[in-house]
Order: C-alpha cells, then structure tokens, then sequence
C-alpha cells in the first residue's frame, strides 16, 4: 500500500475541497470494467492516495443496451459495499442525458438529473457537480438558480462547467455573481500534451486569474500517449486506433520523442509523464484518468508523486507547440 501521507493534496480552485493530484475517471465503470474489477480499481485507487472519483449520468449510454447511469451505479455498489464514502469525493455531470425535465441545462432537469444521481450513487451529497455542456438554450440566471437550489438543499457542494468556452464560462460566473448565487469554481476541459487549443490561451489565462480549479480529461489522448501507437500498423490495435491517425501525421511524432528522451532520463513511464506534465501546467488542479486494471491505475498513480526537471516540461511543452 502507498504512503498516503506522501501523497500532496492540492486545493481545488477557491473551494473548500482538497485532492490528490489524479482524479480517477469512471466513464469504463460497467463498460470496459466490470463490476468486480471496477471495485478491485476503486480499492486500489483509494489504497495508493486517490481522493475523487469522476463520472457522469450520461456513462455508459453509448454502449448498445445501456440507458446511462451505469457507471454511477457500480460506484453507488462499491461505495455500500466498501464503506468507504466519506474517503472519496465524487465528481457527476448533468446536461447530456435526456430524461425527465427535459435536454441539457434545463433547469428542470438539472434538478431531476441531480436527485437521479444521487439515488444511483447510493449518496445524500455531491460534492462537485458539472454542467457536462453548455447549453446557450437556456437563460443562464435560470440554469445558475437551479444549481443553487441544489447547493442551497445540501445536495451539491461545489459546482463545475465542462466543455464550456471562454466567453461563456466568464459570463456564466459573472451571472450567478450578479444575482449572488454559487458559480462555477472548476472546469473539465479537454487537455492534453497533443490537444491544447482547447484550453490553452484565453480560457487557461481566466482559470488562472479568477482561480477556477482545472481538471482536465483525455489526459492521455485515448491512450495515444501511453506510446500504443507509433505507427499506422499500431492503428488497428483497439477501436480507437482510427483517430490516432491525424495524431500520428501532426504533432504526435514529435511529442512521443520528447516523452521517450523524459522517460529515459526519470525512468517514469509515458503515461506518468503525460499526467505529470499536466499536473504542471498553470490553472491545473489535477488530470483525470481512467483505469481497467489495478495494475493499470498503479501505474497512473505513479504520476502522483512525479516532479518533471524545468528542463524537461519546456521540451515536452515545445515538442506540441
């Protein structure tokens, strides 16, 4: 077992939470993973340090035969079965799942979605809750109000916006400041060493100033940076093997060299590092990754405790400019 104690806890934004620096994604829960080795991750993930668990209500509603919820209900199983809620915090999103209430941020459904999770989660909070997307149908002082009234009920303790521009994100804080109502005090962007347009530029700089907590997703490129894939005959080694392809042909062929260099001289592996090098970037709180094996999730935890040399985050950083 890890020692927890060495493991650093980082504040999340202006919050009152506090995390390791991983987030532990449960999009593979009931999917790629199943029950009992979703469990056997969860235990692994708390037993090496980990703190958040992040889902959402809309996993695994892709997979054929599935509706959603699936994942929130292997972690509700697990939390009952392990006794071990008041150890984690637990991450969910609304606003791409449609039920009762309606599609998206409408706040009606917000309210239903939230009360759904929490009976899945097997839980009477939510300690960080997103809005998965944004959703510019609604009026943003009626979507602010219906996240109020769920901080205001004690179900959600700290809200969150994924997928959301600039722009918006600064005029959804600044609506829900106006009316004083709770904001967003994190963001779930994507992000990664091959995927930085996304966040980097005007979106990162407002994080950074308005000291929103970042915890980004795709950390490893859907694994492109664990070094699976180096060349086209690589693509056929998973389903997501087709979209390495554009990877392949810009920067990724760079970014990987610089990795392997790093790798060589820490002795970390490429999956560290990638989680490592976010960890670093300005605004980012802590990456999230998921795992299908315990002895997957001990290596990502690896990534914890890594500090990368000055030196070599600037190659990293310049090998994906």
């Amino acid at each position: 077992m890890t020692d927890t104690a060495a493991i650093p806890h980082r504040r999340l934004g202006a919050s009152d939470l506090r995390i390791a620096p991983l987030v532990l994604g449960g999009n593979v829960f009931g999917w790629t993973a199943d029950r009992a080795t979703s469990f056997a991750v969860l235990d692994a993930f708390v037993d090496h340090g980990g703190t958040m668990i992040d889902t959402a209500d809309v996993y695994s509603a892709w997979v054929s035969g599935h509706s959603g919820g699936e994942s929130e209900t292997v972690i509700g199983e697990w939390l009952r079965s392990s006794g071990k809620r008041d150890q984690v915090l637990i991450a969910t999103k609304v606003g791409m799942l449609p039920g009762e209430g309606g599609e998206k941020l409408a706040p009606a459904r917000i309210i239903a979605a939230c009360d759904a999770s929490l009976r899945r989660l097997g839980t009477d909070r939510i300690d960080l809750y997103f809005a998965h997307q944004d959703d510019d149908a609604q009026p943003q002082d009626a979507v602010a109000e219906a996240f109020a009234t769920l901080v205001a009920a004690g179900k959600v303790r700290v809200l969150g916006a994924s997928n959301f521009h600039a722009a918006r994100l600064k005029s959804a804080v600044e609506t829900a400041r106006a009316a004083g109502l709770p904001h967003y005090q994190v963001l779930q962007p994507e992000y990664n060493l091959v995927s930085r347009h996304k966040f980097e530029g005007e979106l990162q700089d407002y994080c950074v100033v308005e000291n929103i907590g970042v915890v980004p997703y795709y950390g490893l490129a859907s694994g492109f940076l664990t070094g699976k894939y180096r060349s086209r005959e690589d693509l056929g080694k998973s389903v997501r093997g087709g979209r390495m392809a554009d990877l392949l042909d810009g920067k990724g062929a760079a970014v990987l060299a610089a990795m392997d260099a790093v790798a060589q001289e820490s002795g970390a592996t490429l999956a560290q590092i990638a989680l490592a090098w976010l960890a670093a970037q300005p605004g980012v709180t802590a990456p999230i990754a998921s795992a299908t094996s315990v002895a997957q999730l001990e290596e990502l935890m690896g990534a914890m405790t890594l500090t990368l040399a000055d030196a070599q985050l600037a190659r990293l950083t310049d090998a994906g400019a």
